[in-house]
C-alpha cells in the first residue's frame, strides 16, 4: 500500500509538471495570437482606408460622367420639345384655320334691343347663314327656352305671346349657353362639369360630355352663377372656365361639337378676378372686366391661341358709355356683333376690327 501511495504521488507530481508546461505553452501561443490579431487589425484598417479612397475616386468619376450625360440628355430633350411644339403649332393652325386675319380695334356703338327678364340671362342667334331666329334663356337656372321667328318679332311688346316655348329635359345652370349648327349647348344644372348638346328642332338631348377641370369655381368672379361659359367664333365651339390651382386663371378649351370631345386646351394668363364675362373672336379670347358694384366695362386681357397677339394686346378697350354689368357677352361671327345681357336688357354691340399685323 505504501508503494502504491508513493507511485500515486509521483504520478501526481508528473501531471502537475506537465500541466505547468502546457500552461506555459498555451500562454505563449495566446501572446502570439494577440500579436497576430493586432497585426491583422492594422491590415484590415489599412484595407478599409484604401477602399474608402477608391470609393471616393469612383464617386467623383461617376458624378462627372453623370453630369455630362445629363447635359446631353437635357439638350436632346430640349430639341425634342422644340420639335414637338413646332408640330403642335402646325396642327393647331390646321385645326383652327389660320385664315382669320382681323383683330378687335374697338367697340363702335350699342343698341338696347329689348328690356325683358331679370338680372341674369342670355340671348343669341345661331351664326349659320340661313338662321334668323332669336333665342332667349332667362335666369341662371331654368328649363324653358323661348324661340322667336326673327329680331323684329322679338322686339315687339307682346313678344312672349309669339314665342315658341322649347322645354328642355335637363335644366341649365349659369348663363354661358350658345346656339350652334341647330343645337343648344349648355352646362347642366346640378352637375359639376357636364355639357349638354340639345337638338332644338327635335327637342331631344343629342349628346353629352364632361369638361375636365371645370365647374369648381365661377368662370368669372363678378358672375358667380356661371361656372362654364361656352362661346362660338369663326373657328367653332369653345368652353371657358377657371381653375383654383392656377389662382383663378381662365382655361380655354376647343371642343369638337360633332364628337363632343376636347380638341385642345390652353392655360391663359387672363385672370377671372374682376371679370364679368368673356367672348371668343377670331381665335382670340377677350375678357371683360368691371367693378363689383357695376361700372364701365372694359376689355383688359386678350389672348390669341396662335400667338399672333401678346396676352395683353389692346388692353383697356372700353364698351360704349353705359353703367352697369353684363351677365353674358357673346360674339356672333356672322354679323361681327356682340349679343350681351346687361341688367335685364338685351344689347347689341357693333365691333370695329382691323387687319392683323
Amino acid at each position: 500500500l505504501q508503494k502504491r501511495l508513493e507511485k500515486c504521488n509521483q504520478d501526481a507530481l508528473e501531471y502537475v509538471g506537465e500541466s505547468r508546461e502546457l500552461s506555459r505553452m498555451v500562454l505563449s501561443r495566446l501572446a502570439g495570437l494577440s500579436t497576430d490579431k493586432a497585426e491583422l487589425k492594422r491590415e484590415v484598417e489599412n484595407l478599409l482606408t484604401r477602399l474608402e479612397h477608391a470609393q471616393r475616386d469612383i464617386d467623383y468619376l461617376g458624378s462627372v460622367t453623370d453630369s455630362n450625360a445629363c447635359v446631353e440628355v437635357h439638350e436632346d430633350l430640349l430639341k425634342e420639345q422644340l420639335l414637338e411644339e413646332a408640330e403642335e403649332k402646325k396642327r393647331l393652325k390646321v385645326m383652327l384655320n389660320a385664315s382669320c386675319d382681323h383683330v378687335l380695334a374697338g367697340i363702335r356703338s350699342l343698341k338696347v334691343v329689348k328690356r325683358t327678364g331679370g338680372k341674369h340671362g342670355s340671348w343669341m342667334k345661331d351664326p349659320g347663314k340661313k338662321h334668323a331666329k332669336i333665342y332667349l334663356l332667362s335666369g341662371s337656372v331654368n328649363n324653358v327656352m323661348l324661340e322667336f321667328a326673327n329680331i323684329m318679332t322679338f322686339m315687339e311688346n307682346n313678344q312672349t305671346l309669339k314665342a315658341r316655348r322649347v322645354p328642355l329635359p335637363l335644366p341649365w345652370e349659369g348663363t354661358g349657353h350658345v346656339i350652334y349648327q341647330g343645337f343648344l349647348f349648355y352646362h347642366r344644372h346640378g352637375s359639376l362639369n357636364e355639357i349638354v348638346k340639345f337638338n332644338i328642332q327635335r327637342k331631344i338631348v343629342a349628346d353629352q360630355m364632361l369638361l375636365p377641370g371645370a365647374g369648381r369655381i365661377p368662370a368669372y368672379q363678378l358672375s358667380p352663377q356661371t361656372k362654364i361659359d361656352l362661346a362660338v367664333d369663326e373657328q367653332g365651339l369653345w368652353a371657358l372656365h377657371a381653375e383654383p390651382e392656377s389662382g383663378g386663371s381662365i382655361v380655354l378649351t376647343k371642343i369638337n361639337p360633332a364628337a363632343m370631345a376636347v380638341e385642345h386646351s390652353w392655360d391663359t394668363p387672363c385672370t377671372s378676378k374682376g371679370a364679368e364675362a368673356a367672348f371668343m373672336a377670331c381665335n382670340a379670347l377677350h375678357v371683360v372686366y368691371n367693378s363689383p358694384s357695376g361700372g364701365s366695362s372694359r376689355i383688359q386681357c386678350v389672348y390669341d391661341v396662335l400667338d399672333a397677339l401678346n396676352a395683353y394686346t389692346n388692353p383697356g378697350v372700353p364698351f360704349p358709355k353705359r353703367q352697369g354689368s353684363h351677365s353674358t357677352v357673346h360674339y356672333n361671327p356672322k354679323e361681327k356683333q356682340l349679343f350681351a345681357w346687361g341688367d335685364g336688357s338685351q344689347i347689341i354691340y357693333k365691333l370695329h376690327t382691323k387687319q392683323k399685323v
